[in-house]
């Protein structure tokens, strides 16, 4: 009688273990889903959802190739099948968009590439499960809209960090660095017109981060080099960037700010052609879905602009 009274008693207490160790279970995963739904981005951005899903499946991440988990990459973003989907609603309605130039895939025209390749934005847990937060997250995106949108366009992949170390250039040559790939990426590609350096800004999230009608944007900021004899015609091609974002999405777009004079480069490659731009977007607090945000603004407003030179 004693042994079965204590064999009850056993069981007993390995009961309220296995109840209290459900309850902390329970307890630890409701805590941690809601910090994370806090301080992540916001689930029912349905954009960044569907691209960032649509890169993980369709680029097979979850792969059993063990190989496939070292090469996760932003590279990643140049065969998803992402399409802004405010811009899909518009297409079904309207049909093939005749304004669209028709461009040989043999021949890019746009070149996006960044002198600070490991300049990044704020990590929000489920966006970076695949890939980091860097600038290089904007060059995806856009030449996958301009790509879709029959302006051929490269991104430059090659590592900046390589170059300056090829050449004994420290971090302040990094322009320098990037200058090296532009020359080749044009040799390689004469049809070449346009290049775009994607950069990030070190500002706080409030002085970064503007709402237009109820969503949340990275702002942009465009700098112009003083010290070089192509100024004013990227400053002119420029000038019409901004006035199209400051009529399209009002505040989005900080400005135009002119760098000149002794202690800065003045320059930033903009002496290479007439259609060098330099775009800062966004700050190191801002979210990939903010940055997502803006870079499809940034690209409609790009493509209105082009469209009317080609």
């Amino acid at each position: 009688m004693k042994k079965k009274f204590v064999a009850h008693k056993v069981k007993r207490k390995r009961r309220y273990k296995f109840l209290f160790f459900l309850l902390f279970f329970c307890l630890g995963m409701y805590l941690s889903f809601k910090y994370l739904n806090r301080s992540n981005i916001k689930i029912n951005d349905k954009t960044l959802a569907k691209f960032l899903v649509d890169v993980t499946f369709e680029n097979k991440i979850f792969s059993s190739d063990k190989k496939i988990f070292k090469e996760i990459r932003p590279t990643f973003f140049l065969e998803n099948n992402y399409t802004d989907s405010k811009n899909d609603n518009d297409n079904d309605k309207k049909g093939k968009n005749d304004a669209v130039p028709v461009i040989s895939e043999a021949d890019p025209i746009i070149y996006i590439y960044n002198s600070h390749q490991s300049e990044e934005y704020i990590p929000t847990t489920f966006a970076e499960f695949s890939v980091n937060p860097t600038v290089m997250v904007g060059d995806y995106i856009l030449a996958d809209v301009f790509n879709k949108n029959n302006l051929k366009t490269i991104v430059e992949e090659r590592n900046i960090k390589s170059v300056l170390n090829e050449h004994g250039w420290n971090y302040a040559y990094s322009y320098r660095a990037s200058r090296v790939l532009m020359e080749e990426a044009k040799s390689s590609n004469p049809t070449l017109k346009y290049f775009i350096d994607v950069h990030r800004d070190s500002l706080t999230k409030d002085r970064t981060t503007v709402t237009i009608n109820g969503k949340d944007y990275a702002k942009t900021i465009f700098l112009i080099g003083l010290e070089n004899e192509r100024y004013e015609e990227n400053l002119e091609f420029t000038m019409r960037l901004n006035d199209k974002m400051n009529e399209k999405y009002p505040g989005l777009s900080k400005g135009i700010y002119k760098k000149g004079g002794e202690g800065v480069n003045g320059v930033y490659n903009q002496d290479f052609s007439n259609r060098v731009i330099l775009i800062e977007v966004g700050g190191y607090e801002n979210s990939l879905s903010e940055v997502l945000n803006s870079i499809l603004a940034f690209s409609e407003c790009f493509m209105e602009v082009v469209n009317g030179e080609i």
